[in-house]
């Protein structure tokens, strides 16, 4: 049986804004495979951001992020239930750390479904030519060549990172990097109370497309997050 740590029982209430018990109860059930248990407690109705998911959030901001000297720009849509809540500290907070986070990592998409099938093909097929190249250099090693079977999965986990950094919910937030943007919003969540959906955003950089010396804009604004 897998071990239930308290930091993976940390993690799974991030993503689902579960209690404590519920999700160490989660876990345990499923022998600590966390994906499952959160597919459990929205089964048991536990995960509190799950319960609110299909609520209507039509309310909300346009919030705004200028990094100093006006060189990025970032507009982003959050929507919530109620104008009430759109109005509230916590609120605002949460749309400044989602401009922010956009702003320093420029994330191409916002979710993984709205990666074109195209982009995740052609992802695969140059992974897996880096995967073969890798299997023929431990032939020439000596070594004893990878299985496809272990192949595809290294394929697999590698499609997996690309997600990850390039997907606005599924990217480490950047300040906190045990946590996802997705479990940040699911925090909050269950601390207001209502439905919270990133809908659209947009990311400026001063001069994009211009060739020109390029500035290191990411450190910059990771910088000013951490002032």
């Amino acid at each position: 049986m897998a071990q239930i740590t308290a930091a993976l029982v940390k993690e799974l209430r991030d993503m689902t804004g579960a209690g404590m018990m519920d999700a160490k109860k989660a876990l345990v059930e499923v022998d600590g495979d966390i994906q499952k248990a959160v597919d459990f407690l929205r089964e048991k109705g536990l995960a509190a951001a799950a319960k609110k998911a299909g609520r209507i959030a039509a309310e909300g901001v346009v919030a705004s992020y200028i990094h100093g000297g006006g060189r990025i720009g970032v507009l982003v849509e959050i929507n919530c239930e109620t104008d009430f809540v759109a109005k509230t500290d916590d609120f605002q907070a949460l749309c400044k750390d989602v401009a922010m986070q956009i702003a320093a990592a420029n994330p191409t998409y916002l979710k993984r479904e709205d990666v074109p099938a195209d982009v995740i093909e052609h992802e695969k097929a140059v992974l897996m030519e880096q995967a073969k190249v890798e299997a023929e250099e431990d032939v020439k090693a000596g070594r004893k060549p990878k299985p496809e079977a272990v192949l595809e999965k290294m394929v697999a986990g590698r499609v997996e990172k690309f997600y990850k950094e390039n997907c606005l919910l599924e990217q480490v937030f950047i300040k906190d990097g045990e946590k996802t943007v997705q479990a940040m919003i699911n925090e909050a969540i269950a601390k207001i109370g209502e439905n919270i959906n990133v809908r659209r955003y947009v990311r400026y950089a001063l001069g994009e497309g211009i060739e020109k010396k390029q500035d290191d804009f990411v450190a910059e604004v990771m910088a000013t997050v951490g002032k």
